[in-house]
């Protein structure tokens, strides 16, 4: 695919990028070198190879699912300004 430079116009405006007049002819030709490699890319016959999350076979250290603290609900509700059926009451900030 090879970019003209109404269409590295184009890409600038969508963008909003200011590019100069001199620069046109670079960023075409090193947009059509991307387009190039992802149509090289595409064209790869994946039929038999299974996606994967991660290039590694790494596996994530989980911890228990367990229980560490005490239930301190009662003693931070006891300081709080005002509680209601288990609930803090904030004052109302959204009209």
């Amino acid at each position: 695919m090879s970019l003209n430079k109404t269409d590295i116009e184009k890409i600038a405006h969508l963008a909003r990028l200011a590019i100069n007049e001199a620069d046109i002819p670079d960023y075409a030709r090193d947009l059509s070198n991307i387009f190039n490699l992802v149509e090289q890319m595409s064209a790869a016959d994946t039929t038999d190879i299974t996606p994967m999350a991660h290039p590694l076979d790494a596996h994530q250290r989980l911890r228990q699912d367990v229980i560490t603290e005490t239930d301190q609900r009662k003693l931070f509700q006891s300081i709080a300004p005002k509680t209601e059926a288990g609930v803090y009451l904030v004052p109302q900030v959204i009209e």
